[in-house]
């Protein structure tokens, strides 16, 4: 019974969304209050509607209900509390449920917090949000059912995919969905200012909030994928340029260029249709990748497997939003005229050349993420297109934008010279130049990708200090440090940022470089260099667990004749779902990482062993922490919040600059 009222709460839903779509754009078009205000309790209907719904299905996989289909293919009797939750959105119908929730969660805060919106400008936000929502509505409901019910129900399930139950990935669709949705209101925003003809300043301050929590969720997102790649898939990397991670990569981009590029909008009111066309792109990447995941087009290590009829209904879905937005970007173009004038050498040109390579890098992730389909339909022939792509065309555009940024912070708006800018930074190059030609010097017979890390790590790191310092005037040193702390939450949220990107710069720079890899079969007993260190292969046991077996390798460690410490690797096999997996054996270090993965048992005797010394492995995790909690910070800056931003107006009071 439960299941059904799930599902008709979900018709329900669909049906007000369908209304929400309609009666708040005929109310603003035509001036009515009543009707451009019937939005906000619509928002609040669907999201309670839908949030019944999903928990409707959460509570078929907490008890185990097999006379849900979704439940028998992604769920067993013997598997943990915490992957009986997650199996909710660790399937294609699951997981779609959760991003429409998402989306009527956005609609829903629009409707709580907008309330310093212009009325008709809010109405028409949240009708476009739910016609989007509706869109998705109508996916789920006629093509992906999550609560089709079995004729004849099994005694148990079939489990879920074992390579996602996992903590990491338990948490990771969340965050990457919330990122996803999220950069829907930041679309949905620039076609309610298209459909009325509207973009100004406070049109920028409005998006920057949305754009910048849909960025912080996609942050945390990928980074949780990036590490459960790291240490779950056994291969010992971090980023892969795999379809599904490119999926992520690109929307993040172009979320990226549109916080930098509503700046000039808001204190400038420049760049008005390149910053409304970042957002249809950000959002419109974001349904490109819904297609590479579901469509079965691209293969991926943790696609989700559907068949290309689903993947035509979401290609339309893009076709018409993406269509209709940029139609209608082109007739309203003339209401985007931009006031603010600037110089070549300026703020503005700096964040044009941020805005630049951001966007041309993600275009270049797109190329390389479908040719290999475009050349097998145009051409019949079978391309692969793998990391030494990306990693030649990607990695320049990202080194090109980590040296422009601290130098674009320094430049005033308007207008500005490179030599002023450039003053108080050159310390800095030079010791960042310093240091790479140092580890350049120490290191012997490798690449330069090791010190070109360095220094574009130390560069934007330390040059972002130095533009932190020079936000707290001139005066005695006391002085300035005690307006250090009373710096805006802004300003210390766009340090700690860069400063994570500086790090993550480094920290990959650093991995590539500076690995250490050893392959061999070893038998039980056998010692074998590691760098430093000498592993032993001491014992290899068969251990159970809740839902598994697994063989798992002893490997003690020595440095130096001493005991360093143990680290135990496992093969698991997956009994309900019949799959293998190989769980690493990961000594965690401030400086590096050992990384020991058991693989099969060999005819001849002993057991493959892949060994790595993986330097710098949790500076890559820290750096995409600080973006995370940079974004955070800016987000609770009270500039940040529409409220604020209207209270100043009402008062007459100046807007402080927020970059």
């Amino acid at each position: 019974m439960i299941i059904e009222l799930g599902h008709f709460a979900l018709i329900l839903a669909f049906a007000v969304a369908l209304a929400q779509s309609v009666i708040p754009l005929v109310g603003a078009h035509r001036g009515w209050p009543g009707w451009m205000q019937a939005s906000l309790p619509m928002a609040n209907a669907q999201f309670l509607l839908v949030a019944f719904s999903f928990a409707a299905l959460t509570w078929a996989f907490i008890v185990s209900d097999f006379s849900v289909a979704l439940v028998v293919a992604n769920s067993h009797t013997a598997k943990p509390l915490i992957y009986k939750i997650s199996g909710v959105w660790g399937n294609h119908e699951g997981s779609m449920l959760l991003w429409v929730l998402i989306l009527t969660l956005f609609g829903a805060c629009a409707a709580w917090f907008g309330s310093n919106l212009r009325e008709s400008f809010r109405a028409r936000v949240l009708a476009v949000q739910s016609s989007v929502t509706a869109a998705f509505m109508a996916f789920t409901l006629f093509t992906s059912n999550p609560f089709d019910r079995m004729v004849m129900p099994p005694l148990d399930g079939q489990d879920l995919n074992p390579l996602l139950q996992d903590p990491g990935l338990a948490l990771h669709p969340p965050f990457l969905y919330l990122g996803y949705v999220g950069l829907s209101m930041a679309f949905s925003f620039a076609v309610a200012a298209l459909i009325e003809g509207r973009v100004d300043a406070a049109w920028g301050r409005w998006v920057r909030p949305w754009t910048l929590a849909a960025w912080v969720f996609l942050t945390i997102g990928i980074a949780l994928g990036s590490w459960w790649a790291y240490y779950e898939l056994g291969w010992g990397g971090f980023w892969f340029w795999d379809p599904v991670e490119n999926a992520s990569l690109m929307p993040w981009l172009f979320a990226t260029a549109l916080l930098h590029s509503a700046i000039v909008v808001e204190k400038r009111e420049a760049l008005k249709s390149w910053t409304i066309l970042l957002a249809i792109l950000a959002f419109g990447f974001s349904l490109i990748g819904t297609f590479i995941v579901r469509s079965g087009l691209l293969t991926s290590v943790h696609a989700f497997a559907v068949d290309p009829d689903r993947g035509v209904f979401i290609l339309l879905i893009l076709a018409f939003f993406m269509g209709g937005a940029l139609t209608l970007f082109a007739v309203r173009a003339q209401a985007m005229e931009a006031k603010g004038v600037f110089g070549t050498v300026s703020r503005e040109s700096a964040l044009v050349m941020n805005n630049v390579l951001l966007a041309v890098s993600s275009f270049v992730v797109f190329v390389g993420t479908m040719w290999p389909m475009i050349a097998e339909m145009l051409f019949d022939r079978v391309l692969s297109v793998g990391p030494p792509f990306f990693n030649i065309a990607f990695s320049p555009f990202f080194v090109a934008l980590a040296a422009i940024l601290p130098i674009g912070a320094m430049l005033p708006w308007k207008r500005g010279e490179i030599g002023r800018a450039m003053q108080p930074l050159v310390g800095i190059l030079l010791f960042s130049l310093a240091a790479g030609a140092l580890v350049w010097a120490m290191q012997t017979g490798r690449s330069a990708l090791g010190p070109l890390g360095v220094i574009v790590g130390l560069w934007v790191v330390l040059g972002t200090g130095v533009d932190l310092w020079a936000r707290t005037g001139r005066g005695a040193a006391m002085a300035r440090l005690a307006r250090l702390g009373r710096l805006p939450r802004a300003d210390w949220g766009k340090a700690t940022a860069h400063s994570g990107l500086g790090i993550a710069i480094f920290a990959i720079a650093g991995m590539l470089a500076w690995e250490t890899e050893d392959i061999r079969v070893v038998q039980v007993g056998e010692t074998f260099p590691l760098g430093r260190y000498e592993v032993t292969l001491s014992d290899v046991t068969r251990v159970e667990g809740a839902n598994f077996v697994a063989t798992r390798g002893i490997m003690d460690v020595t440095l130096n004749g001493r005991p360093f410490t143990t680290v135990m690797p496992e093969r698991r096999f997956y009994t309900a779902a019949g799959m293998p997996t190989n769980e690493a054996g990961i000594h965690y270090g401030l400086f590096r990482d050992l990384y020991l993965v058991l693989g099969e048992s060999q005819d001849r005797g002993g057991w493959a062993v892949r060994s790595y010394i993986k330097p710098f492995a949790n500076w890559l995790w820290a750096g995409c922490a600080f973006m995370a909690l940079g974004g955070l910070l800016s987000l609770s800056d009270r500039r940040y919040r529409v409220a604020a931003g209207a209270r100043r107006r009402r008062d007459g009071a100046t807007p402080m600059p927020a970059e």
